[in-house]
C-alpha cells in the first residue's frame, strides 16, 4: 500500500514556500528529489495552483516578521510558471496590504485573496477584506469587506455563490455573497483560524479558537474544528482536539486534516521578576484526522512543530504538513498514517516551511 501511494505520481511536483528562505522549492512527487527553487520577494506565505492557466500564485505579506509582529505589510502576489520554474510577474495589490490565504474559482476565473486591511485601516471592527483578482489579466477586479481586521483564512463555495473568510481578531466567521459583492453574515465562532469547504457547499470546517491572544487572552474555548452547516448558517457540530488547531484541510475522499500546535514547558532561564512561569516552547506537532460524514477520530501522527499549512494529493492518498519552525514538510499515507518522507526547506530566520500545493503533470 505504501508504495502504491507514490508509484504512479512520476511528473507531478509539490510546490513548498520557505518564509524566510525566501523561496518556493520544487519537489518530484514520486521521490521527494528536489527539481528546482525560485527567490521570490521576503515572507512568502501561502500559495495557490491554478490549473487552467498552469500557474502558481503566491502571497507576499509582510517586509519581515509575522502576524502583529511585523516590520511592514505588503501588497504583492508572486505569479510563477511552476513548469518552467520562473516569476511571471509580481501583481501589485496596493492599497490593499497583508495578502494571505487564496482560493481559486477556476471556473470563473477568479482568485480570491484574504487581506488584512488598507494603509490606515486597524482595529477588530474593519479594515479587511478578500480581493478578487481576474485570473485571465492577472488584474484585481473587486474587493469585499468582512467586517473584521485580519481575516487571514478564506474559501469560496464550490458554486462561486458564497465565502467564508476566519478572522483571527474577531469572534465569526464572514460569509460573503460573492454575485452581490456584500458581506451578508456572521457566523460565531471563538477566533479563527484555517477552514475548507465540503465539495457540496454544505459544510465549512473551521479552527477555533485562534492560536494566539490578539484579543488581550488566550483560547477560551474547546479547541477543534468547528462544523457549520453553510444552510443554517450556524456550528452544528466541534470536531474536538487535545490542542489548538491552525491549518485545516479536507481530502477528496472526505476526509478532514487538522494541523494541532502543541507545547511543551520551557526550561528555567533565571528569576522572572513578575514571578509567572517561564513560556512554553513549541513541541512537534500532530496531524489529526477525521471522518467528514460521521465526524469520528481516524487517528493522529507526529508532524513539525507548528504546522502552518496541510494539503494532500489529487486522489486524497497522501498528506503534506508543513511545520514552519522545522521548516520541514511531513509526507503522510493517510490510509495507514506512516510518514513516508520527510522534506527540508531551507531557512535563514526562525521561520521555514509555509504554503504547499499539489501539481499535476501537465496533460
Amino acid at each position: 500500500m505504501l508504495q502504491n501511494t507514490r508509484a504512479d505520481r512520476t511528473g507531478d511536483v509539490l510546490a513548498a514556500v520557505s518564509q524566510s528562505g525566501p523561496t518556493v522549492s520544487f519537489f518530484d512527487a514520486a521521490s521527494d528529489r528536489l527539481l528546482g527553487s525560485v527567490e521570490v520577494l521576503a515572507e512568502p506565505h501561502e500559495i495557490c495552483f491554478d490549473p487552467a492557466r498552469r500557474l502558481l500564485w503566491c502571497t507576499n505579506t509582510y517586509q519581515a516578521g509575522y502576524y502583529r509582529a511585523n516590520s511592514g505589510r505588503r501588497s504583492q502576489l508572486t505569479v510563477i510558471d511552476p513548469d518552467a520554474r520562473r516569476i511571471v510577474e509580481v501583481v501589485d495589490i496596493a492599497p490593499e496590504v497583508g495578502p494571505h490565504g487564496l482560493s481559486l474559482d477556476a471556473e470563473r476565473g477568479r482568485l480570491y485573496v484574504s487581506v488584512e486591511g488598507a494603509e490606515g485601516a486597524e482595529g477588530a471592527e474593519g479594515g479587511g477584506g478578500v480581493v478578487i483578482i481576474d485570473t485571465a489579466s492577472r488584474r484585481p477586479i473587486g474587493r469585499i469587506d468582512t467586517g473584521a481586521f485580519g481575516p487571514h483564512w478564506f474559501v469560496a463555495s464550490p458554486d462561486g455563490t458564497r465565502g467564508y473568510a476566519s478572522n483571527k481578531e474577531a469572534p465569526f466567521v464572514s460569509v460573503l455573497d460573492l454575485v452581490a459583492g456584500e458581506l451578508i453574515d456572521r457566523i460565531e465562532v471563538p477566533g479563527g483560524e484555517g477552514l475548507a469547504v465540503s465539495a457540496d457547499g454544505s459544510r465549512v470546517y473551521v479552527a477555533a479558537p485562534h492560536a494566539g491572544g490578539f484579543n488581550g487572552g488566550g483560547p477560551d474555548a474547546t479547541p477543534g474544528i468547528r462544523v457549520i452547516d453553510t444552510e443554517l448558517r450556524r456550528v452544528i457540530d466541534v470536531l474536538a482536539t487535545d490542542n489548538v488547531v491552525v491549518p485545516v484541510h479536507l481530502t477528496a475522499t472526505g476526509k478532514v486534516l487538522a494541523g494541532e500546535l502543541r507545547t511543551a514547558p520551557a526550561p528555567a532561564t533565571g528569576t522572572d521578576p513578575s514571578g509567572r512561569a517561564s513560556r512554553p516552547v513549541q513541541a512537534p506537532g500532530r496531524l489529526t484526522v477525521f471522518s467528514a460524514d460521521t465526524h469520528k477520530r481516524l487517528g493522529d501522527i507526529e508532524i513539525g512543530r507548528f504546522p502552518l499549512t496541510i494539503t494532500s494529493s489529487p486522489d486524497g492518498a497522501l498528506a503534506y504538513a508543513a511545520g514552519v519552525i522545522d521548516s520541514t514538510v511531513d509526507v503522510i499515507d493517510l490510509e495507514s498514517l506512516q510518514r513516508l518522507a520527510r522534506i527540508e526547506l531551507p531557512k535563514l530566520a526562525d521561520a521555514g516551511a509555509h504554503g504547499l500545493a499539489y501539481i499535476p503533470k501537465a496533460a
